[in-house]
């Protein structure tokens, strides 16, 4: 009899040590401090391309996580620029999508039979088809420059070359690749001419790719721009502004512009949506997700919290980072995500794969898919009846944008786990 109670109660004893030690992990990696989120990337994860007095040029190279596989071929650059000062003609071999942060730009795109020259200012987007030759002035005589691009490199996924026509202190000419002979054949003119007027010596060349320019040189840059699409944002070739039709989202709390690939054929090509966010000091930007695309945030101004949600071995895991200027955050399409500003706050999002994507809000008056969901399915789904569910989504009167630190109407309701605890409660 003894023998046979032996084996039930080490059974017995097994299974509880194990339903102990699963509950401790759950706890353990709620409380778990955050050692690495593979999802933020600060300011200090740029390399530097170039540098000196006039301006910068930084980029972010790859993104690391296994969730973000489709990143592989896309990279973020930060360039800017000081007042009165011109980035040297260059191509690149990556598509690029760039968009005007803070200040004014003079974007010049040469062809081989022709250029347009374009006043861009902020909030105006341009994409530039790989290979194509460009330069970029900042003509302002008191504020700095600042473009994001999106680059996609078309020759090597994880990295893109800049081909400078100039030879400065920091990079030669791709044209002094080619011999002597062949400089020679091309130009038909003897080396030492093409040497002196496109090389030159060592102390005559200039300091880098960023350089000063004169009042004069800039009202002769400015001749003839043509400014950004105010009309339409369906340029084919154009810049557009996002600003042009107004936010998609907008009350007191803050605004979102956006444009999709539906609306815009530049992005279409690219497959892209393009938003920018504004956010009061004290607003949260409910929680959501992306049905398909992939969103790489970029912090423009400010500084807000941000929490991601994504599913391990069937637990909700959650990511949290303290943005600020510079920083980068990508998302997983269908990862929910929440934003809540401690400061005046904006930042730029380009969506990869944003074809058909659909935003779904998780709370908030609108587009609320939780809302859309059948009664009878809601009182199986929740431990709340589904009267109680939608008592819940009702409580919540705005939309997209709240205040993050709502007064409560009953001290009797904080604390306490309503129906959504399976869902809300990761946040």
């Amino acid at each position: 009899m003894m023998r046979a109670r032996f084996p039930l109660l080490l059974l017995l004893g097994i299974v509880f040590l194990a339903s102990v030690s699963v509950s401790f992990a759950i706890v353990y990696r709620e409380s778990e401090p955050q050692r690495y989120n593979p999802f933020h990337y600060d300011s200090n994860k740029f390399h530097t391309l170039f540098k000196n007095q006039y301006g910068h040029i930084r980029v972010l190279q790859r993104f690391e996580s296994s969730k973000l596989e489709k990143l592989r071929g896309y990279q973020i650059l930060e360039f800017t620029s000081k007042p009165n000062t011109l980035l040297l003609p260059h191509h690149v071999d990556a598509e690029l999508f760039l968009f005007v942060l803070e200040g004014r730009a003079i974007l010049n795109i040469v062809s081989p039979d022709d250029r347009d020259s374009y006043d861009l200012q902020k909030g105006d987007a341009q994409r530039i088809p790989a290979g194509t030759t460009i330069y970029l002035a900042n003509p302002s005589d008191k504020e700095t420059l600042r473009v994001a691009t999106l680059a996609m490199p078309v020759n090597e996924p994880t990295q893109f070359e800049s081909f400078f026509l100039s030879s400065t202190e920091s990079q030669q000419s791709y044209l002094q690749g080619f011999s002597k002979n062949i400089l020679e054949a091309s130009f038909d003119t003897e080396f030492e001419e093409i040497n002196k007027v496109l090389f030159g010596e060592e102390e005559e060349k200039q300091e880098g790719v960023i350089v000063k320019l004169s009042r004069e040189q800039i009202r002769e840059l400015s001749k003839h721009t043509k400014s950004s699409s105010r009309k339409t944002i369906s340029s084919q070739d154009k810049p557009f502004n996002l600003r042009y039709r107004g936010p998609s989202y907008s009350n007191k709390f803050g605004k979102l512009f956006e444009i999709t690939p539906e609306k815009n054929p530049q992005l279409q090509a690219l497959h892209l949506f393009l938003s920018f966010v504004e956010l009061n000091e004290g607003a949260l930007f409910l929680p959501h997700y992306n049905s398909k695309a992939i969103v790489i945030l970029v912090v423009n101004e400010g500084e807000a919290n941000i929490e991601l949600v994504a599913v391990r071995q069937k637990q909700p895991l959650r990511f949290r980072a303290e943005l600020s200027e510079g920083d980068i955050f990508a998302i997983p399409a269908a990862f929910p995500v929440v934003l809540n500003a401690t400061s005046n706050f904006n930042f730029l999002a380009f969506g990869i794969n944003a074809e058909n994507n659909e935003r779904n809000f998780l709370a908030g008056e609108k587009d609320n898919v939780i809302s859309q969901i059948q009664r009878q399915v809601m009182e199986l789904a929740f431990p709340g009846s589904a009267q109680d569910v939608e008592n819940l989504l009702k409580n919540q009167k705005e939309s997209f944008f709240v205040d993050a630190q709502p007064q409560q109407k009953d001290e009797g309701r904080k604390g306490k786990h309503g129906p959504f605890s399976s869902i809300l409660g990761t946040f």
